[in-house]
């Protein structure tokens, strides 16, 4: 272990970037339906699966338009939005994760590990209701995690109109191949200075686009769920339509960190507008089937600061790791979040640490988070089924 940073010290941080430069702009998307924003409780529409669509969730090394930029010395520190939300909103988080930091020659690349955290979504992660322990239980950690992120695969995917009418960008999905049906999502590369010769370089994403005033603007789409009213002791079929600001208040409460994360990550992209949908359980004990109940928009900069999310504290902390990075000798590093306590600590790592994670054999890429079935022990982060024991050996 090299250093052991205490949260206390990043709320303390601040550090103003000016605005970013697109590099490139991949891939295509869809436009959002507003039939959606009309969704009611009474009115709740079915959550449909999208078998077909492959998602990506590539890490920054694996990334071949970020190695090109490394090639052509565009920056000097590369990440991703979602590793950089994780950093950004570290002070907020209490479930343990891990960043995988690879100094080579000048150049900084954050990366997160096969099957990581950084892949699923916490629920009521923040809350001071505990959740069941047993792995098994469809209300785990675990458990609601991996629902969580097919719920939200499947909402950002629903709420498209999928007419065949897309606005394409200047390169194709980077990560599909030919043939391949692929989620509507958009990449901007974009590059931010750090200082003096200093820059970094992220890649952002977006999910659909809305016409306002003839223009498109660029919209992020993420699905808060709820699993069992008994837990947050706010119903959402009774309270959202009557008491809309309850219930965002409480989901703020147990959600904290999710919540900022999405908004710094809605910021990085610089969305015109973040949705975010209301999805529930059919019944509390069935986590196979699920409603939309409702849908809201917010400008990203106007929730931020609703929420308290400081952007030039977000900015001031990872000024401040990229900093500590940047001293570091060449080689491989791990930045891992306390499972108890809230700090962060730097581990030096073997070169290979990391490199074919828990997995004999390679799975394919292409496949995608799948909601799970009676049968599936675990949903690995890309979609994979895992069995018992690669599952545990995860956690």
């Amino acid at each position: 272990m090299l250093e052991q940073i205490p949260f206390s010290t990043f709320t303390k941080l601040s550090f103003s970037v000016s605005d970013p430069e697109d590099l490139l702009l991949c891939g295509a998307l869809e436009y959002y339906d507003r039939s959606f924003d009309r969704i009611t409780p009474k009115n709740e529409r079915r959550l449909e699966r999208f078998k077909n669509r492959n998602f990506f969730k590539v890490t920054t090394t694996d990334d071949p338009v970020i190695r090109r930029l490394a090639n052509e010395d565009k920056a000097t520190v590369f990440a991703t939005d979602t590793i950089l939300a994780t950093l950004m909103c570290a002070p907020r988080s209490v479930y343990s994760w891990d960043i995988v930091v690879q100094r080579v020659g000048n150049k900084l690349f954050f990366d997160k590990r096969d099957g990581s955290q950084l892949d699923l979504l916490s629920v009521h992660e923040t809350s001071q209701e505990p959740l069941p322990e047993a792995k098994d239980d469809i209300n785990s950690a675990y458990s609601l995690s991996v629902e969580a992120a097919y719920i939200n695969q499947n909402f950002s995917q629903q709420v498209l109109v999928r007419d065949g009418n897309k606005v394409s960008f200047d390169e194709p999905n980077p990560f599909a191949n030919e043939g391949d049906e692929v989620a509507s999502v958009a990449y901007r590369y974009r590059r931010w200075k750090l200082d003096g010769d200093m820059y970094l370089v992220a890649r952002c994403e977006v999910q659909s686009v809305v016409e306002v005033n003839n223009k498109n603007s660029f919209v992020t789409l993420n699905a808060l769920n709820e699993f069992d009213p008994k837990y947050s002791g706010v119903d959402w079929r009774q309270k959202l339509e009557t008491q809309r600001g309850a219930v965002l208040a409480t989901e703020l409460k147990n959600n904290a960190n999710k919540l900022a994360k999405w908004t710094a990550q809605a910021i990085l992209a610089s969305a015109d507008l973040m949705k975010l949908g209301y999805v529930t359980r059919v019944h509390p004990r069935d986590h196979f089937n699920h409603v939309i109940l409702g849908v809201v928009g917010y400008k990203p900069r106007d929730f931020a600061s609703q929420i308290n999310l400081n952007t030039s504290n977000m900015w001031g902390i990872v000024k401040s790791i990229v900093d500590l990075c940047m001293k570091l000798n060449e080689g491989k590093y791990v930045l891992v979040k306390d499972p108890s306590k809230p700090q962060v600590r730097i581990y030096e790592v073997p070169a290979d640490a990391f490199e074919n994670d828990y997995v004999e054999e390679p799975l394919p890429e292409e496949e995608q988070v799948q909601p799970p079935s009676e049968d599936a022990e675990g949903v690995e982060a890309n979609g994979t089924t895992t069995d018992d024991k690669e599952t545990e050996a995860q956690t």
